[in-house]
């Protein structure tokens, strides 16, 4: 499968170009459950392309399919909120999963990799306008974020997201009984850490609690279109 999936990336053109900016993101974020049987392709595929370093691949589990049989060890509500956030930015009530959001803005099947390297490759052609500048101050970060978009400019939210690079569940029950599942960067926290209108320059800093890798993700408000972020290295 992983061999597949790499194949169908580099025909899509989803391997780097030398032509991408190297310290611009595009957010890839999946809505995916424990509990979905259509969802393990899209898994491998976020696992590919959190290999990226000019993608953040983010793994978000929900809660609705728990009913089924097995309740998934990392869903929470606010995932499924945040899934349905998105939902009613398109004007849809409908959820499902596997469901990858890229750049907060264009909604896909997650198990259709050509569909994910057209939209990747898509986002990877336009700058993002929001600059994010990380520095390490002792056991702070500074999170400084600018734009030179001409006003009037959209309220954004400034988010701060923890996530675990790699984990394995045993699932007794459900659709995925009797599997050892792997995924990739699941996230743990999503914390706004500001607002922001875009006028002058955004600052905060982070002390983080532990070694979770972190990152900043700047979005329009109301779940629109994320226009920069950034990974706390």
């Amino acid at each position: 499968m992983r061999l597949i999936l790499s194949f169908l990336m580099a025909c899509a053109g989803l391997m780097p170009a030398a032509a991408a900016q190297a310290d611009e993101l595009v957010v890839v974020e999946l809505f995916t459950s424990q509990g979905c049987s259509s969802c393990p392709p899209a898994d491998a595929l976020l696992g590919e392309l959190a290999q990226r370093e000019d993608i953040l691949a983010l793994s978000l589990h929900v809660d609705y399919w728990d009913y089924i049989g097995w309740a998934d060890t990392f869903a929470t509500p606010e995932y499924t909120a945040r899934q349905h956030g998105y939902g009613h930015a398109a004007g849809s009530t409908v959820v499902y999963t596997p469901q990858m959001v890229i750049g907060g803005v264009d909604h896909v099947v997650g198990y259709r990799p050509m569909n994910v390297a057209d939209l990747i490759n898509l986002h990877r052609a336009q700058s993002n306008p929001v600059e994010i500048v990380v520095t390490r101050q002792g056991a702070e970060y500074v999170v400084r974020a600018e734009t030179g978009m001409p006003p009037p400019r959209p309220m954004m939210v400034v988010q701060l997201v923890g996530y675990s690079p790699h984990e394995e569940v045993s699932i007794s029950r459900g659709e995925n009984a009797g599997q050892v599942a792997e995924y990739h960067n699941v996230v743990t926290s999503w914390q706004v850490i500001g607002e922001w209108d875009g006028a002058g320059v955004f600052q905060s800093r982070v002390r983080p609690q532990d070694d979770t890798p972190l990152a900043v993700i700047v979005q329009t408000s109301g779940y629109g279109a994320i226009l920069g972020a950034a990974r706390l290295d």
